[in-house]
């Protein structure tokens, strides 16, 4: 078994250094200014299905909006502090939609989080394998207006030296979730275990730069040694930070790979933390005024802060995180950035677990004084037996769940030459009298590893989809998905090749109506041109 393991990991390697060569050799093809080079055989695929759909907006509210992050819709990748993934305005809704697109850096360059400013300008977070880049872009040509690099990872730095790429993909830290504050801050934590607040400023001869306006050390709460190209082989501990969000005072919550969680007072510095011991933190969390909803491998938890803003755990509920890691998932654990809705005395809180035949979609009551045996409002299992797994947030509106398998899918060599993976979208509503939910329809629609949105104004669901191909082409489309029954209206090639895979990246749906997907190679826009 060990010899299996070992030649495993070899053949994934080689895979994954063949797949960049290919990828770096795609290159060579003619292409217009900085857009995306395409694999061959674009030409030989459908370029838009479907037909246009008429916006019908759906009944009820957005979430509500949180006094320190940018206006719904705007602040980062779960697009508000609920993880709602709803957008109040419209995406494309299929009019002659025309595609552009953004190279960011000549090997990788995908731009995950995107976030608008008040003027509707793009701060976003590209990882290149050089480092990360905070760009801020025309949100119509997505050019560079300006740009701030940030310290490499580690685990770029051992995915070269060890030749193991799977460390780079299943890498959630260093600013990959970031969000934009109430002054159109960028606040994300870097490589270096520092918490860092960027704002953008003009000068007089109209261009833009970056500016560092706050930086917080965590170090000497976050173990640090960790691998760089002057120091490949630390004998220490290095513990990455995933996430950080603000409470609804203020504070600004952060949480680490390892299971660390803590609070930085911005006014004063303060700094304190806690640790989850033998638990990891490998997604991001969610911010409503009754607290922090943080899930790890092992449990989901509700969070406050105590008298000297410590992390104190209001309560805690375990789950089935089965038996292993499941091909689509980062860690053995829920992949789930934990969804907050409901209203008054129905407020909910919703993951996904990992059980070993079918994962299970869980709702919880949110509120403090429930007894354990009555916090679960439901757990209806999903998608097909031995193949379902998400690594992705789910979408909520309403009483309504939105759950996407990402079963099979690990990083961008997973799916070439054809292939796709076995895919499915659930919708769940949760009962009026929260007795349970329903199941209220399925679809076969393939979204490897795509972060989904719902406008609300138009009822339309955006995935980034991947159907087989039997030439081979990998093929990647906008697709438009009906929240009310589960019907795709329609799908928009956006492009072929790996350096379209969108890795684990989300739509976002901008106020403009354009629906931007980060790719392998940089970031992707779909509009309406009528």
């Amino acid at each position: 078994m060990p010899r299996r393991r070992t030649l495993s990991r070899t053949f994934r390697s080689a895979l994954a250094l063949t797949a960049l060569t290919v990828f770096a050799a795609s290159f060579a093809y003619p292409a217009q200014a900085d857009d995306i080079p395409k694999a061959p055989g674009h030409r030989l695929v459908e370029q838009y299905t479907g037909g246009p759909a008429e916006a019908r907006p759906l009944p009820g509210q957005q979430p509500p909006q949180h006094p320190y992050l940018a206006a719904n819709g705007r602040s980062g990748m779960h697009a508000d502090a609920a993880g709602s993934g709803t957008y109040p305005w419209n995406g494309p809704l299929g009019k002659k939609p025309e595609v552009g697109s953004e190279k960011m850096a000549a090997l990788g360059g995908e731009c995950a989080t995107v976030t608008f400013d008040k003027a509707g300008r793009i701060v976003t977070v590209c990882g290149t394998f050089t480092g990360f880049l905070v760009k801020l872009l025309d949100p119509d040509t997505m050019k560079t207006l300006a740009e701030y690099k940030l310290p490499q990872r580690p685990s770029t730095v051992e995915a070269i030296t060890r030749l193991d790429f799977s460390k780079i993909f299943k890498d959630t830290s260093g600013g990959a979730y970031s969000y934009l504050d109430n002054e159109d801050r960028l606040v994300l934590a870097d490589s270096r275990q520092h918490i860092v607040r960027l704002a953008h400023e003009q000068a007089a001869d109209g261009s833009w730069r970056f500016v560092v306006d706050k930086d917080w050390d965590l170090t000497a709460h976050v173990p640090h040694d960790c691998v760089t190209w002057s120091h490949l082989y630390p004998s220490g501990e290095c513990d990455p930070v995933t996430s950080v969000m603000p409470d609804w005072d203020g504070r600004i919550w952060w949480v680490t790979r390892q299971g660390r969680v803590g609070t930085v007072d911005p006014k004063s510095g303060d700094i304190r933390s806690i640790r989850l011991d033998g638990e990891e933190i490998q997604n991001s969390f969610s911010v409503a005024e009754d607290g922090v909803s943080i899930v790890s491998d092992h449990a989901l938890y509700s969070f406050r802060a105590g008298a000297d803003d410590t992390p104190k755990a209001v309560w805690r509920q375990t789950y089935d995180r089965g038996t292993g890691t499941k091909p689509g998932s980062v860690n053995q654990g829920s992949g789930t950035t934990p969804d907050l809705f409901g209203k008054g005395d129905d407020d909910y809180v919703a993951i996904t677990d990992n059980a070993d035949d079918r994962m299970n979609v869980l709702v919880y009551r949110r509120g403090e004084d429930i007894a354990d045996d009555k916090r679960l409002v439901c757990k209806v299992p999903v998608f097909g037996a031995g193949a379902s797994t998400t690594d992705n947030s789910l979408i909520t509106w309403g009483n309504s769940l939105v759950v996407e398998n990402n079963y099979g899918y690990e990083n961008i060599t997973s799916l070439t030459f054809g292939r796709s993976v076995v895919g499915g979208v659930s919708r769940i509503d949760v009962r009026e009298d929260g007795s349970g939910c329903d199941t209220v329809w399925e679809s076969d629609v393939r979204a490897p590893s795509n972060v989904p949105k719902l406008s609300t104004a138009s009822g339309l669901l955006y995935f980034y989809t991947k159907e087989p191909n039997s030439l081979g082409i990998d093929a990647w489309y906008l697709t438009a998905v009906d929240f009310r029954t589960g019907e795709t209206k329609w799908k928009r090639l956006a492009g072929t090749g790996i350096a379209y895979d969108n890795n684990w990246a989300p739509v976002t749906l901008g106020p403009d109506g354009t629906a931007y997907v980060g790719v392998f190679n940089g970031l992707v826009a779909v509009r309406d041109t009528e």
